[in-house]
């Protein structure tokens, strides 16, 4: 198993770089564009299935985007620090940190995510009202929100143990895991809304669901892997100055992330001012839009995990290399993405 697990990781200190980027950046790529089509198949599913009130429901949905994803980012930038800091130090070839850095990262995605939860359930309604939900959609949305926010400590585990796998150039396995959490998402969907007659709170299940899925078969994955970022669950625990070393580069990235969604809360009040058939528009084009953003951070991940790697080795001309490819890839396969939607 530890052998068939190494050969599959990209080596980023060795060989030709060019076609190693789109190798990290794409499978990353569509990881993102996955988790972004959880919403999608919940809009999609009470849009067609949940009967005269479907218009509501698909509005309830998407006024919960914005607040989702101004969270989750937040964390995504976080677990971005994770990556960087064990990448640096499989450069180094430092197994201690490496150690170290996995279990800290796991118990502070868990700590994080029940704390989030927690004050979630409290600041809700006060959110959804500050952002100009209507009447007719506020309880729908309120729900949504309140069941999704009781996944967060799963959702921010995957991203966390993706991270892990991400910065020794295993992005394969974030992706498998997802794709089959995928799967199961749709099916239950369409099982708690056509056949159990629920609405928003049976996709909010589902989706919870399915990130559990998705983050037990990463763990199950990391207490598998090879020696250097194996999960040992009897060494879980958080080391503060492991922490502080992944918060000094995660949150800076996450605070960058999040206030971009933030702004489009503000764009979410506008539009739920303007009415609930506005609301439904809205979040289904957003669905789309999405994609091509995902797309651009993919090859920014992949820059700062390989110049982590190569900056941990010492190889400073590797990494100048490094970022000047995934600017150009990035920028090319950014314009790819949106011709493709365009059209």
């Amino acid at each position: 198993m530890n052998t068939k697990a190494n050969t599959q990781r990209l080596d980023m200190l060795h060989g030709p770089i060019w076609y190693k980027i789109p190798q990290f950046a794409l499978p990353v790529a569509a990881t993102a564009i996955l988790q972004q089509l959880f919403n999608a198949s919940d809009l999609a599913v009470v849009g067609n299935f949940s009967g005269p009130g479907s218009t509501a429901a698909v509005a309830a949905i998407g006024s919960n985007s914005s607040i989702i994803n101004t969270i989750v980012n937040l964390f995504v930038g976080i677990a971005l620090g994770a990556n960087v800091v064990i990448a640096h130090a499989v450069g180094m070839k430092n197994r201690s940190i490496i150690h170290r850095a996995v279990h800290t990262s796991i118990a502070a995605s868990l700590l994080g995510g029940v704390i989030i939860a927690i004050l979630g359930q409290l600041i809700a309604a006060p959110l959804l009202r500050l952002l100009q939900v209507p009447g007719e959609v506020f309880p729908l949305a309120l729900l949504y929100l309140r069941i999704y926010l009781l996944g967060m400590p799963v959702i921010f585990l995957y991203n966390f143990e993706a991270a892990i796998f991400r910065s020794v150039g295993e992005t394969k396995l974030p992706l498998i895991a997802l794709a089959a959490s995928g799967v199961l998402n749709v099916i239950l969907n369409l099982f708690f809304v056509i056949v159990l007659h629920m609405t928003v709170d049976g996709v909010a299940i589902a989706t919870v669901l399915s990130n559990a899925v998705s983050s037990a078969l990463l763990f199950c994955m990391l207490r598998r892997s090879a020696l250097d970022i194996r999960l040992e669950i009897r060494k879980l625990r958080i080391e503060r100055d492991m922490l502080l070393r992944i918060l000094q580069i995660g949150l800076p990235a996450g605070i960058q992330s999040a206030v971009f969604s933030a702004a489009n809360m503000v764009i979410q009040s506008a539009i739920n001012s303007l009415g609930t058939v506005v609301m439904a528009a809205s979040s289904a084009a957003f669905n789309i839009e999405i994609f091509t953003y995902d797309i651009l951070t993919a090859f920014g991940q992949a820059c700062t995990t390989f110049v982590g790697q190569n900056f941990g080795a010492g190889r400073l001309r590797r990494c100048r290399k490094t970022l000047a490819l995934c600017l150009g890839e990035g920028a090319l396969a950014l314009a790819i993405a949106i011709a493709a939607v365009l059209f």
